[in-house]
């Protein structure tokens, strides 16, 4: 178990606002839709097949500008956005998307000076997320099995944010074994999981929150989303859990041509979450209708219909979800039949004396 560490890093933190200066990275658009994302240093030059943009014509430049290559195409420059530059950026395990990670941040309620922990780190897109959302004034501890993505997630903030920021830890190991030497009782905000079996830490993600702090899992199957559910039941040191998928469908938008994409950003993960319970309270009961495989025996009882008469084998209209007629349009329907028997045998003799 270590923490892992990264040194190499660029020479110039970024700028997030106002004019280019070198160290910063700002995507290109070219005519036909392209990105291309590039870092400013000096006397540095961007190709393409078309031509060549330089880096110092960039530099002092307001966001938002647009820019001639040596063969006059334009190019539209802007700062990368931290969803665009997730998006484009190394992956050593698929990333979570920026559609669900600001969920994370909003049901999660990730708040500018929070302690955070996240396992695992992935290729440290969520985390960039996080890192954002708590601000320098709070802490993320990250917690990664394999070393090589524990890498490229600090790399990755390295390249984003200039350097890794001084509030984050990437520690190399178990969440389950690590997490009680780094972070003592009741001393966390919030807990974020993105791991296989998440289910296996709700012991000890409950014993480093704080009363009323917010764990949220992300994961990927059915069964994983039930086992996860279950157990937080089964702890009795949470909220009941609250789970959900979110799924983006863009639009075409031109004129009156007004139509949703072809393609969407459908299912990535679901979203499971819970609060943690105070010591010693006691969680009350929901009333609600038991789902398949929870039956009480008070509810078999009322899916159990009622006998009128255990020699005849009759059961109660009630409790088998029929329900009569009244007597009049009873009457009624006794008097149609009857005169639809009568008209149907008039036809079968009247066909009989003809043949």
């Amino acid at each position: 178990m270590t923490t892992a560490e990264h040194t190499s890093v660029p020479e110039h933190a970024p700028n997030l606002s106002g004019p280019f200066g070198y160290g910063d990275r700002v995507q290109l658009t070219g005519p036909k839709g392209r990105l291309n994302t590039i870092t400013l240093v000096p006397g540095g030059e961007f190709h393409s097949h078309r031509g060549m943009v330089k880096h110092d014509d960039l530099v002092g430049l307001p966001d938002g500008s647009v820019v001639s290559n040596s063969s006059d195409e334009e190019y539209l420059a802007l700062r990368p956005l931290l969803s665009d530059f997730v998006m484009s950026m190394p992956r050593g395990a698929a990333i979570v998307y920026p559609k669900d990670a600001a969920q994370i941040l909003s049901l999660a309620d990730i708040f500018p000076g929070a302690r955070v922990v996240e396992a695992g780190v992935g290729s440290g897109a969520l985390s960039l997320h996080l890192l954002r959302a708590v601000g320098e004034r709070g802490e993320l501890l990250s917690f990664e099995r394999r070393e090589e993505f524990a890498e490229i997630a600090t790399s990755n903030a390295a390249a984003f944010s200039g350097a890794v920021p001084a509030n984050w830890t990437v520690t190399v190991g178990d969440l389950q074994d690590a997490l009680p030497s780094h972070c003592e009782s009741g001393s966390v905000d919030r807990v974020v999981l993105d791991m296989l079996a998440p289910w296996e830490c709700v012991d000890v993600v409950a014993e480093a929150l704080k009363p009323g702090g917010v764990l949220i899992c992300y994961v990927a199957t059915v069964t994983q989303l039930s086992r996860v559910a279950e157990e937080l039941r089964r702890s009795g040191l949470f909220t009941h859990p609250q789970a959900n998928e979110t799924m983006v469908r863009g639009w075409h938008v031109e004129g009156l041509a007004v139509r949703p994409d072809h393609r969407m950003v459908a299912h990535t993960g679901f979203l499971i979450t819970a609060r943690r319970l105070a010591p010693g309270a006691k969680l009350p009961q929901l009333k609600r209708r038991a789902s398949k495989g929870e039956y009480t025996e008070a509810d078999v009882a009322a899916w159990t219909p009622d006998l009128v008469s255990e020699e005849k084998g009759e059961w109660s209209e009630e409790s088998i979800g029929q329900w009569s007629k009244s007597d009049k349009v009873l009457r009624k329907k006794v008097r149609l039949a009857q005169r639809f028997a009568r008209e149907r045998g008039a036809g079968d003799e009247t066909a009989g004396d003809e043949r």
